[in-house]
């Protein structure tokens, strides 16, 4: 067994701040980006990948990264381009970054994973043709990158815009553990809080529980299938008052919307919450429609105390309320039609769209590469197709950081429950 080691606040602080500052020095000293002047114009990027911005990186291929990528993108302009004052927008950077423009730095913001970017660009510093922007992106915990939304990426001319959402290309130039920045809180140890805040409430009385936490576990979302449940089953335990009801809201709908189906570690941990619900006495309560792209504590808890009332009456105190959205049960591939069956439909199936069909679903066939599809309601079931898959084996809904067009629900409003039907290894498989 692990010694047992005892908190001094002044030594950890200390602790904290020797960390912080050998990361610091590790992340601007090592990072292979500063030593070979990625920023510079003339780099040759060709053989570099790309990533299309705004976007976590942890969903775009680098999951469960810290440290330091470089991003370039290249841009034209023309002479009328050059005639007013330019300011380079780059929308909230998760954490830290140093923004270049033809190899000069423009702007510079330390540990602001929500600040905006908007950094002004010096007379003289733009030029006819080809232009260059880079930005070094340190990312100290947690989800890293450029992650705000489409219409906050541009560099803006006076008399002209250039939207600069899309490809970039990106280079790891180091690659570290996470920063200690925050081991001196009660966050930090292992016990700490449960110690502190929970065992001592055990031996009293107990209705029920209502959570709400999840995103700082979305980049190991896998680990959080075992996690969460074993939490719930031990505090059940020790309080020995069998199993009492335990409510909890999934992750709302955050970040920039994307252009095109893919991978997501918020949708992977949604995931996991609702494979929670196997847990008897369990309701969920979905903010997946009132959540808020830019804010990732969306002000709208009046909808998230109706919704987690409604699971309280069912579950708690027995009464007859439809207390869910609708829930996947099953999936019939009938030629290039998938036919998704719906529990918890209450009255019925609606959809929240003046055209009258269901957005949010994509599917997929063999190739494991998936497409938008169109939704029709047919009773209990959702008949969804797309033109660019001919045999589908596999469909999302609402498969994303924020799918922002999801638009099922049943009649008594509350929104359909993300799921896919395809148990493809996701992208924090493994992460711990």
């Amino acid at each position: 067994m692990a010694e047992e080691r005892k908190v001094n606040p002044e030594t950890i602080q200390k602790e904290v701040e020797e960390g912080m500052k050998a990361w610091t020095d590790q992340v601007q000293n090592q990072d292979a980006g500063k030593i070979n002047k990625w920023e510079y114009a003339d780099l040759a990027d060709t053989d570099w990948p790309v990533m299309p911005l705004p976007t976590l990186w942890e969903n775009a291929g680098l999951p469960g990264f810290d440290g330091v990528v470089c991003f370039r993108k290249t841009i034209q302009l023309n002479a009328s381009d050059l005639n007013g004052d330019a300011v380079l927008s780059l929308g909230p950077i998760d954490d830290s970054d140093d923004t270049y423009m033809n190899g000069t730095k423009v702007g510079s913001t330390w540990e602001q994973y929500d600040k905006r970017r908007i950094y002004k660009i010096p007379k003289g510093l733009l030029h006819l043709g080809t232009n260059v922007i880079a930005v070094k992106v340190i990312d100290s915990g947690g989800g890293g990158g450029i992650w705000g939304e489409p219409k906050q990426m541009y560099l803006d001319l006076g008399t002209n815009r250039i939207s600069l959402a899309g490809n970039w290309k990106y280079k790891v130039g180091i690659k570290t553990k996470a920063a200690t920045k925050d081991a001196g809180g009660p966050n930090s140890f292992p016990t700490l809080l449960y110690n502190g805040m929970i065992y001592p409430i055990i031996p009293y009385a107990i209705k029920g529980v209502i959570w709400y936490q999840g995103e700082n576990n979305a980049s190991r979302a896998y680990q959080y299938r075992t996690l969460f449940p074993a939490m719930i089953n031990d505090w059940r335990n020790n309080w020995g008052e069998g199993n009492f009801p335990f409510l909890f809201v999934q992750l709302a709908n955050f970040m920039a919307a994307r252009e095109n189906p893919s991978e997501s570690t918020w949708a992977e941990l949604r995931e996991a919450q609702t494979m929670t619900l196997s847990l008897p006495n369990t309701g969920m309560a979905l903010a997946i429609d009132i959540g808020d792209a830019t804010d990732i504590h969306p002000k709208n808890k009046q909808e998230v105390g109706k919704r987690l009332a409604l699971c309280a009456l069912n579950i708690a105190y027995g009464k007859d309320v439809i207390y869910s959205g609708p829930v996947y049960q099953s999936l019939k591939v009938e030629g290039d039609k998938a036919v998704i069956v719906f529990g918890n439909k209450g009255k019925g199936l609606v959809v929240h769209d003046k055209y009258g069909y269901v957005k949010g679903f994509a599917v997929a066939g063999e190739d494991k590469k998936f497409y938008w599809a169109k939704g029709e309601i047919n009773g209990n079931k959702v008949i969804v197709q797309s033109d660019r898959v001919k045999n589908p084996v596999a469909v999302r809904y609402a498969w994303a950081d924020n799918p922002d067009d999801a638009d099922l629900y049943n009649e008594e409003g509350l929104p359909a429950v993300p799921f896919r039907t395809d148990q493809w290894n996701g992208i924090t498989f493994g992460v711990k």
